[in-house]
């Protein structure tokens, strides 16, 4: 069966493994993912991931990161949809609680954080946001 928005599936999976303190969490595998899940790491929202093969299917195996019981994900949203791309431009760029959360945005460069998007000067696909 074809899954209209593996992004959304990904962020869901990640949500509903914290609400019952999981300590890892598997998804079916592909490049966007793991770009995403690379940025979340840098960020030290989660404390790693890996790449499997099993009976030929890749899955990605993300490690889920708490601090003092409490999962670091306090927010994660999906905001470009397949039914309503949400894209801006370098000024444009959404800042999430004021700097204090991240927002995913794809772009030319590859899957970056907005504050790196701003840096580098460039907009694209917000993806999600991450606080």
């Amino acid at each position: 069966m074809s899954m209209s928005d593996p992004i959304a599936d990904l962020l869901t999976r990640i949500r509903n493994a914290q609400m019952v303190a999981k300590a890892t969490v598997s998804v079916p595998s592909s490049k966007v993912k793991v770009a995403i899940v690379q940025v979340l790491k840098d960020e030290g929202y989660i404390d790693g991931f890996s790449v499997k093969t099993e009976a030929g299917k890749v899955e990605l195996e993300i490690a889920l990161k708490y601090y003092a019981g409490r999962p670091v994900i306090a927010r994660i949203e999906r905001v470009s949809r397949p039914g309503l791309r949400v894209y801006r431009g370098t000024g444009a760029l959404p800042q999430v609680q004021n700097g204090l959360g991240v927002a995913i945005i794809t772009t030319p460069s590859g899957v970056m954080t907005d504050r790196k998007a701003r840096a580098t000067g460039v907009g694209g696909e917000v993806l999600c946001y991450v606080a």
